[in-house]
């Protein structure tokens, strides 16, 4: 039957299994040749693809624990963000930030380095505190800052690469309201206010037709229970599609058909849940490329890249998305060199986007930016060793528990094997 992942760019041969127990989850590790896990396949690099097994564990019969002191869950790995939260939310919990989608599953979000906006908020996997992973062998290890700290280490980020991930023990917080406010505005204005917005609210980001001279800016501020108000924006996703269609038919319409786009009302509010809030529904296929750019070279980045894209009236049919993700300490995260800004290029599926990401991704490499590893990039393995200090520790860590390569596959056996 094969494998795909959610866009249709990635296909793969290999046979997926979904284990029901993590008996039976080993027993198929410690008798396959290669094994790559997967989740809800939405990275749009081959980090799942395999010719040999693939392994989801949607079905792994799990379940949720609380810690006494309500500060930490067990979480299974497997679950999807969307199904995590809803979980945590009838405990009194919640995430403390979570991505624009959900359908993700945790376990692939931490591996990847997957993350929200927030400018003293990191990306997922620094809530991890710990991993029960199924090894090579097929036995079955614990590990956290003080048991196996180098395997915790390098699995906090671990591409799949160290084991199958079937309980992450996860930080969480008391469950939150959110308002989410969604407004037009000048381009120059949100250029010259983001970060002193940032500074003040929780939660800024905005998204950016590159032929249009108005940004959408969202905002998401912890507001008090209450019934949540509709949202009164009015482009609906049907007509979104329905000009990306005439865009792919006649590429260049598409800068007269994003500043139609930007005419409708794009003002709106909600207020509700916070893991209501934080996700927005993806049903329109599209690739993606995104950098995380040292801070304070963003804006000038998206500058570089929106001049490029008008002045050679390029039809890049979706907007730019800029958010801004906090520092941490993972040896493989491209946020461990400080605070970032992450800019997300998308191309509509229907389009060409090779050799326009490839033309973004010089700028972006320019400024000193770094990739999220489930976007679109090229990195070669001398590249990765440049950006990354503790990159050969990580491989040491990978050989040591994983010496016959069981979790690889060609893209990363190029890049850490």
């Amino acid at each position: 039957m094969g494998w795909s992942n959610w866009s249709g760019s990635v296909n793969a041969d290999g046979k997926v299994h979904l284990p029901r127990t993590e008996e039976e989850l080993g027993a198929l590790v410690r008798s396959s040749r290669t094994v790559r896990p997967t989740g809800a396949g939405h990275s749009f690099m081959p980090l799942c693809a395999s010719n040999d097994i693939i392994v989801s564990l949607a079905d792994l019969d799990a379940r949720l624990t609380i810690a006494s002191d309500r500060q930490t869950a067990r979480i299974p790995a497997g679950w999807s963000i969307k199904r995590l939260t809803q979980q945590l939310w009838e405990n009194g919990l919640a995430l403390a930030n979570q991505g624009d989608v959900n359908p993700q599953s945790l376990a692939g979000a931490m591996a990847t380095g997957t993350h929200g906006t927030g400018r003293e908020l990191g990306n997922l996997a620094t809530f991890a505190r710990g991993f029960r992973l199924v090894r090579a062998d097929g036995t079955v290890t614990w590990c956290d800052a003080n048991t196996e700290s180098n395997l915790f280490e390098a699995q906090r980020l671990s591409l799949g690469m160290f084991g199958i991930a079937t309980e992450i023990e996860c930080d969480v917080v008391p469950a939150y309201h959110l308002a989410e406010r969604i407004e037009k505005r000048p381009w120059d204005e949100v250029r010259e206010k983001y970060f002193e917005l940032a500074t003040k609210l929780r939660h800024v980001e905005f998204w950016l037709f590159p032929h249009a001279d108005t940004v959408i800016l969202k905002t998401l501020e912890p507001c008090d229970p209450c019934d949540p108000p509709p949202t009164t924006t009015d482009m609906e996703e049907d007509s979104f599609r329905r000009l990306l269609n005439i865009g792919a038919i006649v590429p260049p319409l598409v800068p007269t058909l994003q500043r139609l786009i930007m005419r409708s009302n794009m003002n709106g509010r909600r207020r509700g849940p916070a893991h209501t809030i934080f996700p927005s529904d993806r049903t329109i296929p599209f690739e993606e490329m995104e950098y995380e750019m040292p801070q304070a070279a963003g804006l000038e980045t998206l500058e570089e890249l929106v001049a490029w894209i008008r002045k050679k009236r390029l039809p890049v049919s979706f907007p730019f998305e800029f958010r801004i993700v906090a520092a941490d300490d993972i040896w493989m995260s491209p946020m461990n060199a400080g605070p970032v800004a992450a800019i997300s290029m998308h191309q509509y599926a229907k389009m060409p986007w090779r050799r326009l990401f490839a033309d973004a991704e010089a700028i972006f490499r320019a400024h000193g930016g770094r990739p999220h590893w489930a976007k679109r990039h090229t990195l070669r393995r001398d590249e990765v060793d440049a950006l990354y200090p503790m990159a050969e520790r990580y491989r040491e860590v990978r050989r040591t528990v994983d010496p016959d390569g069981k979790f690889l596959n060609p893209h990363l056996e190029e890049l850490f094997g």
